[in-house]
């Protein structure tokens, strides 16, 4: 079995609600200190339209999760453990907080 290092938590958002994702993200950085990555207005590597990453700790996860699950608002979530076999933590080690969308997995190659 592989080893979890951290979660990605990537919040997706189109021009409409890019304001009310940078919120969650920024209020997510202050909430539990988890690092917040640049905000993406165009697909980023397997994403599939804008989004904006959080480092999530393996001890915040419990946290960090159920916080999204309520102040998420409609935005779609994608978040993901890191292994080292991107892959796998992009298709099998998944979490969506509201709809899926289809990823670009050939990026991943």
């Amino acid at each position: 079995m592989s080893t979890i290092s951290e979660y990605h938590a990537h919040v997706y958002f189109d021009a409409a609600s890019r304001a009310q994702a940078d919120s969650l993200c920024k209020a997510a950085g202050e909430t539990f200190g988890v690092k917040v990555g640049r905000m993406h207005d165009k697909p980023v590597g397997p994403h599939p339209r804008g989004s904006c990453q959080l480092t999530v700790k393996i001890e915040q996860l419990a946290q960090v999760l159920p916080w999204l699950v309520l102040n998420r608002r409609g935005l779609t979530v994608f978040a993901h453990a890191q292994t080292g076999n991107a892959l796998k933590d992009h298709t099998e080690h998944v979490i969506w907080l509201g709809p899926s969308e289809s990823l670009k997995l050939s990026a991943l190659s």
